[in-house]
């Protein structure tokens, strides 16, 4: 069975860190710093499109002079005449403007995507089990939705909305100064609520992401360990912790919808102060002969104009707010130090060991250690097999090795050198292996991608799978995975054991790849396994003692201690714990075996 001895569900998450604001926004700056071109193309683009398009109430206002003076239906030909114009230009010039900052939104996003998951994928094990999966599922979804939906619609709608009401704002001072000091009159009502409301969204928001990542990992947690919970009788406990979870999901969703009815009502409040106050200027400066009816007109008209791109702007705080908060855990973990490669000692010499383990220890909770003390010296070509009870150790022994963790004392040092292709040092297989979505032969190039048919053939051939995989209704081209053709957990074993030949990595853990085949079915793995391994070091966590007693060497291991080392026929001889073991363990398979083969009465 597999290490039993990582953190326990009662312990207290450590969640995945959140950047800061300031954090967050250095990031965008350095994604963007390369694409300052395309920046400022689409900045100035758009720039002038708004101007463009402000050119449409000087020529209505012109037209309300026009008629107001009872001048000829031609005069009115050529304002109109520039309506349309100005309508065709700003319409082609807002297209240009849009597309080139969709192209560096999704340039940057793309960009910082792949950060996430560069990160995300050198992360250590322990790091993810102490945040839990759900906390990476929902920055992965969630997180990333958002923000790729600010991107494509909020924040292009954004930048034209600002850019409106500046030069909106700059085209009532040119027609007169008053006219701008009146519009101004919303604006302290519209920065108070702005202010309110980002004081009131950012941490809601941000408890919103916090409360989702703590329902999918209870729902990944109680789905996950179904087995588990029916067999404990568990059922009501987690069905009542998915409820506190999604409840209190909910009561944060209904404080934002709270929190977005009261931002609107403050808004028509300033909607209504601004107009009122242009409309009173107007009045006033027409009569006493300082503006004509088509310039008060034109006021009214820009300030009315300011509805959609103030509200628009305003509004989009709420898609920007709930972008930034998965911004910012998007970033958090794009921006963690790259981890530092494994050490490799000098591989020249022949004669060395290829993995040598120094005093190691580890500990999945501070003063609780796992591993205690483990010295261990795997020889080139060396088969070395772990066994012992569960929780003794073996699996996180098998990970320091495979460098899935690392040791919190003592050093796992590796005197090996990449295969002639490229590709790891060590490489793990453990009885959870992911079967790619996608054709058969596609998966298997994963680990070797320029592999050719021939060479597929004959992988699958070595761990006697070519019979099942030819018979497959496309052959290595059919579609294997989620929503493919399925696969048995034998099928699933050989095809990951055909990977690791592929790779080729002179150093092979393997962590009870064999456990959930039957009894036929580990036969046939061991075969395949024996084969697999040819030419490799290897270290082989046993479930089943069969592998042991076919190894080079026989660890034992006992309270995160190796407690015998040596070969099968000698820990045998030595009668210690090892003994016992093979004695049950063949014990059990003589009974097994007579009640199978037993006659019917």
């Amino acid at each position: 069975m597999p290490d039993a001895s990582h953190p326990s569900s009662g312990r207290a998450r450590e969640l995945l860190p959140t950047a800061s604001p300031a954090e967050t926004l250095a990031s965008v700056r350095a994604l963007l710093r390369p694409h300052r071109a395309l920046a400022l193309g689409g900045f100035a683009v758009m720039v002038g499109a708004t101007a463009v398009g402000l050119l449409t109430q000087p020529l209505l206002g012109h037209i309300v002079d026009l008629v107001a003076g009872r001048h000829d239906a031609a005069a009115l030909t050529l304002p109109v005449l520039l309506l349309a114009l100005v309508a065709v230009v700003q319409g082609a010039a807002t297209t240009g403007g849009l597309a080139l900052t969709s192209r560096l939104g999704e340039t940057v996003l793309a960009q910082l995507r792949e950060r996430f998951l560069e990160r995300a994928l050198e992360l250590p094990q322990e790091r993810l089990e102490a945040a839990g999966s759900g906390d990476l599922t929902a920055r992965v979804t969630g997180d990333v939705a958002r923000v790729a939906e600010a991107v494509r619609t909020a924040l292009p709608e954004l930048a034209r909305s600002l850019l409106a009401i500046v030069l909106t704002l700059g085209a009532l001072a040119l027609l007169d100064w008053r006219f701008l000091l009146a519009a101004l009159l919303a604006v302290p009502i519209q920065a108070h609520t702005a202010r309110w409301y980002v004081r009131n969204a950012v941490p809601l928001y941000a408890e919103q992401r916090i409360a989702t990542g703590a329902q999918q990992q209870q729902l990944l947690d109680t789905l996950g360990g179904g087995a588990t919970v029916r067999a404990f009788r568990l059922e009501a406990e987690h069905t009542e912790r998915l409820s506190e979870r999604s409840w209190a999901a909910v009561l944060l969703e209904l404080r934002g919808v709270r929190l977005i009815l009261r931002f609107y009502s403050r808004l028509h409040l300033a909607e209504y102060t601004g107009l009122a106050a242009v409309l009173v200027t107007g009045f006033l400066l027409v009569r006493d002969g300082s503006a004509t009816i088509g310039t008060a007109t034109a006021a009214a008209l820009y300030f009315h104009s300011l509805f959609g791109p103030v509200n628009t702007a305003l509004v989009l705080l709420d898609d920007v707010q709930s972008a930034g908060a998965g911004l910012a855990r998007l970033v958090a973990v794009a921006d963690l130090p790259a981890q530092p490669p494994r050490e490799r000692a000098d591989a020249t010499s022949t004669d060395g060991p290829a993995v040598l383990v120094t005093g190691a220890g580890h500990a999945y909770r501070p003063g609780r250690p796992v591993l205690q003390d483990v010295d261990l010296v795997l020889r080139r070509g060396e088969r070395v097999a772990l066994v012992g009870a569960s929780g003794a150790g073996k699996s996180t022994l098998a990970k320091l090795v495979a460098g899935v963790h690392r040791p919190t004392s003592g050093s796992v040092e590796l005197f090996a050198d990449p295969p002639p292709g490229g590709g790891p040092v060590v490489a793990l297989v453990t009885q959870e292996v992911h079967v790619f979505a996608g054709p058969l032969a596609e998966d298997l190039r994963l680990a070797r991608p320029g592999a050719t048919e021939q060479e597929l053939s004959e992988v699958l051939a070595r761990v006697e799978a070519l019979g099942w995989a030819e018979a497959l209704p496309e052959g290595l081209r059919t579609v294997v995975g989620e929503g493919g053709h399925g696969l048995d957990p034998a099928q699933v074993q050989q095809l990951a054991l055909a990977r690791l030949i592929l790779a080729d990595p002179p150093i092979a853990v393997l962590d009870e790849a064999t456990a959930e085949a039957g009894s036929a079915g580990a036969r046939l793995l061991e075969q395949a396994t024996a084969r697999a391994l040819e030419g490799r070091t290897a270290l082989v966590v046993a479930h089943r003692l069969s592998q042991a007693a076919t190894a080079d060497r026989v660890l034992v291991m006992d309270g995160g201690r190796v407690v015998e080392s040596g070969t099968h026929d000698q820990l045998r001889a030595a009668g210690g714990r090892y003994a016992a073991l093979w004695e049950a363990w063949s014990d059990a398979r003589t009974e097994s075996h007579h009640r199978t083969t037993a006659p019917l009465i």
